[in-house]
């Protein structure tokens, strides 16, 4: 992982001219692997369903070097998606979801949860006996996958869209068939795209509101910001990513300093100043307010699913 971790760092933010980052190159030398092929994995990995979510997340499988273009199969139901996923990744290809069952050894369920009731039975006499089955399906408990499937090793997976650019948040829930090992293995999957989580069953439609879903609440926090700051006088394209890369700076001071956000709100507020005048203002127009009753419907919205 820290050798793929490397490569995505390297591909973003390295000069083109490894010559011009000795650091790098030191770091190379202790830390990489003299040979990539240790750390990819023996499975053929397989998608049933290949849309926005299955398509980030073997993209990110594949540019981590987890496994070869050979080792992934994918199934969709348009011809289209089939074509688009096959030439952009060279991966195999088909429509028959029973193929992708037969010879996957990690399944991802990666179909609307309203296709579960169509799809599952299709599958459920080709599994092979040891495959680990990832669902990533909102509003769908590993009880109600398990009734439709049988006994089989699963895992329930909520990602989020962020695995679109390699940034996901994701939870996992395994079975109690799933060993600590395969919850290990499908973990490094997922950290492949983003971060990944293993919660109780219990917290997955609270996963749903505050990684699932609040995308969405970001990014009207993000249009929010420019539109006001469209208001006073900025070019909207310039709005957008001060905006978007004030959000981002944000949430990784939270994630790398370990600070109550509260704290890291309160450093940038000093006395009488321009912060703490707009803080007072967003409380007395409900913000916080606004975000936990929006989250908490949310939930309630994925409980009735």
């Amino acid at each position: 992982m820290c050798w793929a971790l490397l490569l995505q760092w390297q591909s973003h933010f390295a000069p083109q001219n490894k010559e011009e980052n000795p650091l790098l190159l030191q770091w190379q030398s202790h830390f990489a692997p003299q040979n990539k092929e240790d750390f990819m994995l023996d499975k053929m990995i397989g998608f049933i369903g290949a849309g926005n979510m299955g398509s980030a997340m073997i993209g990110g499988i594949l540019d981590a070097s987890l496994v070869t273009t050979s080792q992934i199969i994918a199934s969709a139901h348009s011809p289209e998606t089939l074509d688009k996923i096959r030439t952009k990744f060279s991966i195999e290809t088909t429509q028959s979801n029973e193929v992708v069952a037969e010879r996957s050894d990690i399944l991802f369920l990666a179909v609307k949860p309203n296709k579960f009731s169509e799809v599952l039975p299709q599958i459920k006499g080709h599994l092979k006996p040891d495959c680990i089955v990832v669902s990533i399906a909102a509003g769908q408990p590993i009880a109600n996958i398990e009734a439709l499937l049988g006994e089989v090793r699963l895992i329930r997976a909520m990602p989020n869209t962020p695995a679109l650019v390699g940034a996901a948040m994701s939870a996992l829930c395994p079975n109690d068939k799933v060993t600590p090992e395969e919850v290990k293995l499908v973990e490094s999957l997922f950290n492949s795209f983003g971060r990944a989580e293993v919660v109780p069953e219990s917290m997955m439609d609270a996963v749903v509101g505050v990684s699932g879903s609040s995308p969405a609440y970001v990014y009207m926090f993000i249009e929010a910001m420019a539109d006001a700051a469209v208001a006073d006088g900025m070019p909207r394209a310039m709005a957008y990513e001060l905006a978007a890369q004030t959000v981002y700076g944000s949430a990784k001071m939270v994630l790398e300093t370990g600070k109550h956000p509260g704290e890291l709100k309160d450093m940038v507020c000093s006395p009488a100043g321009t912060t703490i005048e707009a803080v007072r203002v967003l409380e007395e127009k409900g913000l916080r307010s606004a975000v936990i009753e929006g989250q908490m419907a949310c939930v309630k919205k994925a409980r009735e699913l």
